[in-house]
């Protein structure tokens, strides 16, 4: 037994029923949605979105990363994106810690990891607004694309708009 056979299951009810072979790799609704890793969020479910609709990008605090950048040029320019949402959430383990402690953490357990940049959240209203001038002011990405940023309310299930 291996610790993925549950999810190998799964898949098999999963692929049975399968009825998306006809999407496309376009965003069908040109949106793309940066958001956190945390298994409360279903930014499909919470925006009223379908399978092919978007691009989803998720990471640690929904933060705007050179990573994310690179992504979101290739959604732009190949897949079909034509505004991006940035929406991180309440109750972020991010915004809890700083980079000190997480290196301390990973110290302890014998792990240096102070060549990484965690981009930990001590604001999340100002991490929000950094995050959507980083893409507004990116020399790689339309001028005019529409960028926004809301804060999921993991308790209500609301979005709360954040103005640049």
């Amino acid at each position: 037994m291996s610790a993925f056979d549950d999810l190998f299951a799964a898949n098999a009810k999963y692929a049975n029923k399968f009825r998306n072979s006809d999407l496309t790799g376009r965003a069908a609704r040109g949106l793309a949605v940066v958001t956190c890793m945390d298994s409360r969020i279903d930014p499909l479910g919470l925006l009223g979105l379908k399978a092919g609709d978007a691009k989803i990008l998720r990471n640690a605090g929904a933060r705007v990363t050179d990573d994310v950048l690179r992504t979101l040029v290739l959604a732009v320019y190949l897949l079909g994106v034509e505004r991006v949402l940035v929406m991180p959430h309440t109750d972020c383990g991010m915004a809890k810690v700083t980079d000190d402690d997480v290196h301390a953490l990973t110290t302890s357990r014998g792990v240096d990891t102070r060549s990484l940049d965690f981009h930990t959240v001590p604001d999340q209203n100002a991490a929000l607004r950094h995050d959507l001038t980083r893409i507004k002011s990116s020399p790689f990405l339309p001028p005019d694309l529409p960028v926004g940023g809301a804060i999921y309310d993991v308790r209500t299930g609301k979005l709360l708009p954040v103005a640049p």
